[in-house]
């Protein structure tokens, strides 16, 4: 980026949405940075490529990268972008400071010349992007990342694990918030993960339609809202439900939410009424076949005339149990473990590619497509343009993905692609309802097949154009390569 390695502050206003924020007015829109620096949270094979580049004299060449997936996880039909406004403040913060020059070149990882190369490093290619909250398919260009080698590929394991994270967690989210069917969900899987990634997992469910979460530090960071009362300890630190309900209506009013299965559930529930008149805001279910009990309580309540009480369901929730309990009187849905870890496929699987470069180290040298040829592992070359095809009645029908020119749009198609940095000047960032918004109105525009939880292909099909497209399609399950 233009800053430079060794300067404090964000680079100047950026175009884009975020055009008129700088100072604290950036910060309070976007929340403080994460770290001093996150040059070191890569790998260092990153730094031994670019020292050897360096050394041969082709560290310079033009170099174009791109972050895909060549599947989805086993048997989605969708998959949702997360993590690209973390990647930009990442990317904002990634130079080489003193300290980690020091440790790189003490345990010897860079040699004095990639070391005063780092020092003086600023990210000033070109990236697009696949926005926020966007959906995506095998091989959908979800980042293009365009400058030297050297900067291009020093960004590799930064952007991966940002983006394998956050993608996985925003996709079992979009699952579990469509089986909701319009009921509130509720993040609470911050005990169940590094606590660092329940921070990042509850931004990316926000984006895929969660609407709070029980994480702090997610409101703080991100702005995400937050909500929690009580767990079964509260209850149990008291005589009885009477003096523990008493105490927290006491402290947080007759809205609150009293969680009732710690002893019996019935004399919970008529407790609590009883302690509000009536007014009592939700119960909170968390043991037990929930679907027999909800409607219990649903009853119970109605007659001791509390009609207007909701009721959540927490307990090892994933989308498939929301499913199964969308016929049961039940206002909304706490989940935790299924969530923070990606309901069973924890990572989103994208991979970080050279596509094409430079046929030589002269500057107006012309680009040249470099592809894979790894058994299961190839890759696309080229440099890739992408939008989705909408038939006549604004259904999605096809990922069209252009090979070294964009894919013709007839009409009434959506281009995937936006500039994210520009000249090393980031231009992508964004406040975080925009992205949940954008998820809602992609996610509509799916097939009415997206909604199955059922085990599937991708929705739509990925199509390929232009002289250098593949004839083949390498990422179509096998039997449908044609």
């Amino acid at each position: 980026m233009t800053d430079g390695a060794a300067s404090t502050t964000p680079p100047g206003p950026a175009a884009g949405p975020a055009a008129a924020l700088d100072g604290e007015a950036r910060r309070a829109r976007f929340g403080p940075r994460e770290a001093p620096t996150t040059a070191l949270l890569t790998d260092q094979y990153e730094l031994t490529m670019l020292r050897s580049a360096l050394q041969a004299g082709t560290a310079e060449r033009h170099s174009v990268f791109e972050l895909f997936g060549r599947r989805l996880p086993d048997g989605r039909r969708y998959g949702v972008v997360a993590g690209v406004g973390r990647a930009l403040r990442a990317l904002r913060q990634f130079r080489f400071d003193d300290e980690s020059l020091t440790f790189l070149t003490e345990n010897d990882v860079v040699d004095d010349r990639t070391a005063t190369w780092l020092a003086g490093f600023a990210f000033r290619g070109q990236v697009w992007g696949y926005p926020e909250g966007e959906i995506y398919f095998p091989g959908s260009p979800l980042l293009v990342v365009e400058g030297t080698f050297a900067e291009c590929c020093v960004l590799e394991t930064l952007l991966l694990s940002i983006y394998n994270h956050d993608s996985a967690i925003a996709s079992a989210a979009s699952r579990m918030t469509l089986a909701a069917d319009g009921r509130p969900c509720v993040e609470m899987g911050s005990r169940r993960t590094h606590e660092l990634a329940a921070v990042a997992a509850a931004r990316a469910a926000y984006v895929a339609g969660f609407d709070a979460t029980s994480n702090l530090e997610a409101g703080r960071r991100y702005g995400v809202p937050t909500t929690g009362t009580a767990a079964h300890s509260f209850t149990l630190l008291h005589r009885d439900e009477r003096e523990a309900f008493t105490a927290q209506l006491a402290a947080l009013g007759e809205g609150t939410t009293l969680l009732v299965d710690t002893y019996d559930v019935e004399n919970a529930v008529r407790t609590g009424v009883e302690l509000t008149g009536g007014r009592l805001g939700a119960v909170r279910l968390d043991s037990g076949d929930l679907s027999v009990l909800a409607v219990r309580v649903r009853g119970l309540l109605d007659s001791l005339g509390a009609t207007s009480t909701r009721i959540v369901v927490t307990s090892d929730l994933d989308e498939n149990a929301i499913a199964s309990l969308s016929g049961a009187p039940v206002d909304s849905y706490g989940v935790g473990t299924a969530l923070v870890t990606g309901s069973g496929h924890p990572t989103s699987g994208f991979v970080y590619k050279l596509v094409a470069r430079a046929d030589s180290d002269d500057p107006d040298a012309p680009l040249v497509a470099v592809a894979k040829k790894s058994q299961d592992k190839v890759s696309v070359g080229g440099r890739k343009w992408a939008l989705r095809r909408i038939d006549a009645n604004g259904v999605a029908e096809a990922e069209e993905i252009g090979v070294g020119e964009p894919p013709v749009d007839d009409g009434n198609d959506r281009a995937l692609l936006v500039p994210l940095v520009v000249d090393g000047e980031i231009v992508g960032e964004e406040p975080l309802a925009a992205a949940r918004a954008r998820h809602a109105a992609a996610r509509a525009e799916l097939p009415i097949e997206a909604r199955k939880l059922s085990k599937g292909e991708a929705v739509i099909p990925t199509r390929w154009s232009g002289a250098a497209a593949p004839v083949v399609n390498p990422y179509a399950p096998e039997g449908d390569r044609a």
